[in-house]
């Protein structure tokens, strides 16, 4: 066995393409990756298997390619764009005498020194010792060792390494019982920031397209701004005024990146809270990348993950000072806005995407037939209070209502528990007895969401 670096910069990137040609661009996202974990990059490794090796993933013949390679360039780690299991992190390990990274390990550690509240740390925490529980057994010399022997102590005893994972076990539930209080808190603070009746906007998309100079320039906050990935984790929450006088909360969160395990998810939760319990969201999206279809269905899968798929949203395409294009509006078929295109980092286009948001926060009243319920008296009373309430039909099983909803509300009432939205496609509705017909100058009510 081999005593590990307590640090390593210099850094040998491994990308194969499993089942088809590796491509480029996803060998410079591992090397973009790399280095904002504060890696060298001193050699790139690549090549092509049908299927992972059971016992190195890559192959004897590619491990020893490896070896040679950390031994030459005096690497000090070996990093894997690739999920390897813990045995094969160990062989290799083994093989090299160097420290192994998967794509898990590496993304964890970027989060790690990206996380700067004190809940974005604890997750961070859980999320790295959840990683480590299965891999307690690499590298470490005195984890064979037994705990018995002497005095009072003679007869079975624990390994270290049974310790360890004891150990490991009561810190895992103490996080988690931290990060429930946090959570608790948290709540606490966003239903008292929701009873004003202000929206609001949660900047999303991959990382590196742009939100954070996006978010610089809408609200003029000297938000952290870095060519690197994840250079945002901790969520950053502002207030600003659209056109026309509209306020809103403006969120800045994590970016995303393709095959981001689902476990890692739980590492960022406190920045995705702002996008699912958004009124809108703006995906921003890095309009010079060739492969941003990709992106955006990447975003979109993570979205859809975390129970945030249902929210409006407007694409955002930024950089376009890249492209030599002009900014502009692109509407639906309904006349709603879908996009906007900008250059956060120039200016250009903001006051186009204000108006955007400010037409969209406001844009389209769905009819809706609404289900609560007997739990749920206090948001009746509050959808009262908005004026949205149309009609509602006698129910011994909660409280059956008609209601106008503006977009940005409907995702946040399905939520509630039990609660159940029925679209009214026709204009006309027999209801409770009574003929309704849709009306035009709905006006944007108001809803407490205490």
């Amino acid at each position: 066995m081999f005593e590990r670096p307590r640090s390593g910069e210099r850094a040998v990137l491994v990308r194969l393409g499993l089942g088809a040609p590796l491509d480029p661009e996803d060998l410079n996202e591992f090397t973009q990756l790399a280095t904002s974990a504060g890696a060298i990059p001193v050699v790139s490794i690549t090549g092509r298997r049908d299927r992972p090796d059971p016992r190195f993933f890559v192959g004897s013949g590619k491990a020893e390619e490896i070896r040679l390679e950390a031994e030459a360039q005096q690497a000090d780690v070996i990093l894997v764009d690739h999920p390897l299991s813990p045995s094969q992190e160990r062989n290799l390990e083994k093989l090299t005498g160097r420290r192994v990274l998967d794509r898990s390990g590496l993304i964890l550690d970027i989060f790690a020194q990206r996380a700067k509240s004190h809940e974005g740390k604890l997750e961070v925490e859980l999320a790295q010792l959840k990683h480590i529980a299965s891999r307690l057994v690499r590298g470490w010399t005195h984890l064979e060792r037994q705990r018995g022997g002497g005095i009072g102590l003679r007869g079975p005893g624990e390994t270290q390494l049974e310790t360890d994972r004891r150990l490991l076990g009561k810190r895992v539930s103490v996080l988690t019982e931290r990060l429930q209080k946090i959570k608790q808190q948290r709540e606490t603070g966003r239903g008292a920031r929701v009873s004003i009746p202000i929206p609001s906007v949660a900047l999303v998309g991959y990382t590196n397209a742009g939100k954070s100079t996006l978010f610089r320039s809408l609200t003029g906050e000297n938000a952290y701004v870095a060519d690197q990935l994840f250079a945002t984790l901790d969520p950053t929450v502002r207030r600003l005024r659209l056109p026309g006088g509209t306020p809103v909360v403006v969120a800045d969160t994590v970016g995303f990146i393709r095959d981001l395990p689902h476990e890692l998810v739980a590492a960022f939760q406190s920045t995705l809270t702002e996008a699912r319990e958004a009124n809108l969201l703006l995906h921003v999206i890095d309009a010079s990348d060739p492969r941003r279809a990709e992106h955006i269905e990447e975003v979109e899968r993570v979205l859809d993950h975390i129970g945030a798929g249902e929210i409006p949203s407007i694409r955002v395409f930024n950089k376009i000072d890249r492209l030599e294009i002009e900014p502009r509006v692109d509407r639906g078929e309904d006349g709603a806005v879908e996009s906007v295109w900008i250059s956060a980092a120039r200016g250009v286009g903001l006051e186009l995407l204000g108006r955007a948001v400010a037409e969209r926060l406001q844009h389209g009243v769905q009819r809706m037939r609404l289900t609560l319920p007997l739990t749920e008296g206090a948001a009746r009373a509050r959808l009262y209070a908005a004026g949205v309430v149309l009609d509602e039909a006698p129910s011994t099983e909660g409280f059956d209502l008609l209601v106008d909803l503006p977009d940005s509300e409907v995702a946040s009432l399905g939520r509630l528990p039990g609660a159940k939205l029925v679209p009214v496609a026709s204009d006309t509705l027999e209801f409770s007895g009574k003929t309704h017909r849709r009306q035009s100058g709905w006006r944007q009510p108001t809803l407490d969401k205490r």
